[in-house]
């Protein structure tokens, strides 16, 4: 199978990409840069869609970059990477004169609205209330497909949570206070921790790309990319600290993370949301890392 994929040198990118080779696929990156193996994002507008049986998209702005201060610059960016790729690569899939038979966006549980006590599936509805879950709506928007069109190529969305792995991600972060035992809970700790291994994701990525016995709709197939155990804040840090064999008393203040993210970003870390991969397990994809333990042994090494 040749697959495309949006965003393919990033930290999801180059475990699917390392996954789709294993499997015997090829894959062609779309990047801004050119290079082999690659075409870039105004090759794609201009020259239209490559022969392919799979596009993915994962293109986007990193929402957590430390490096970057919270401002209607970074917001603006944090839209356009993902949105504006999104809609290319839509069209390109809409102009094509053989589109592929399976066009995957990869989103997030942003869309759920935090609570302590709400649990969502992939059936949940849910209306955009803040700032990004409206990126949610806006970004999934952008990739349907029209109907003449999606009657030949299945739509898939994949809403991932905290995506753990050993070379990103939220990981690559926390590991270093971790180690010198300054890790500890984040705001109160009783939020909703949803997460998965990178591993993982790329699993079911490459599950969603897989021929499907169901007739394509006009509407794209939800599923969450979370990993089955439903976990705290509080019980992430107390696990990460096992593993590591450090202690974790030094939470950080809600007010403290507000300050130093801005509030519209602190959201992702100081509240959170219970979601169930329901039709994720229903599908019959095999977790490699299911719980946190597992996951976090695998990522530090242990």
């Amino acid at each position: 199978m040749r697959v495309l994929i949006g965003g393919g040198s990033g930290f999801v990118g180059r475990e699917l990409t390392r996954l789709l080779k294993n499997k015997g696929h090829e894959v062609t990156i779309i990047s801004r840069q050119p290079g082999l193996g690659k075409i870039t994002w105004g090759e794609l507008e201009s020259g239209g869609l490559p022969p392919c049986e799979a596009a993915v998209n994962l293109s986007g702005e990193n929402l957590m970059n430390p490096l970057r201060w919270w401002n209607e610059g970074y917001r603006k960016d944090l839209f356009s990477s993902r949105v504006d790729t999104t809609t290319i690569l839509a069209q390109a899939i809409a102009g094509s004169p053989s589109p592929p038979h399976a066009w995957v966006l990869v989103t997030g549980v942003a869309c759920y609205k935090p609570s302590l006590t709400a649990q969502y599936t992939e059936d949940s509805e849910w209306t955009p209330f803040d700032l990004l879950s409206r990126l949610v709506k806006e970004w999934e928007l952008a990739g349907r497909l029209p109907e003449n069109i999606a009657q030949n190529t299945r739509q898939v969305v994949i809403r991932p949570g905290v995506v753990l792995g050993r070379d990103g991600g939220a990981m690559k972060q926390m590991m270093t206070p971790f180690w010198l035992g300054l890790g500890g809970t984040l705001g109160s700790g009783r939020q909703p921790f949803p997460w998965i291994h990178v591993s993982d994701l790329a699993g079911i990525i490459a599950h969603a790309m897989e021929p499907s016995p169901d007739t394509p709709s006009a509407v794209p197939q939800v599923f969450n990319g979370v990993a089955p155990a439903l976990n705290t804040n509080y019980e992430f840090t107390k696990e990460l600290g096992r593993v590591l064999r450090r202690p974790t008393v030094f939470p950080v203040p809600g007010f403290v993370i507000d300050a130093l993210m801005g509030s519209e970003r602190a959201i992702v870390l100081t509240q959170g949301q219970k979601v169930e991969p329901k039709r994720t397990l229903e599908s019959g994809f095999q977790y490699q890392y299911p719980d946190l333990s597992s996951a976090l042994k695998e990522i530090v090494g242990s």
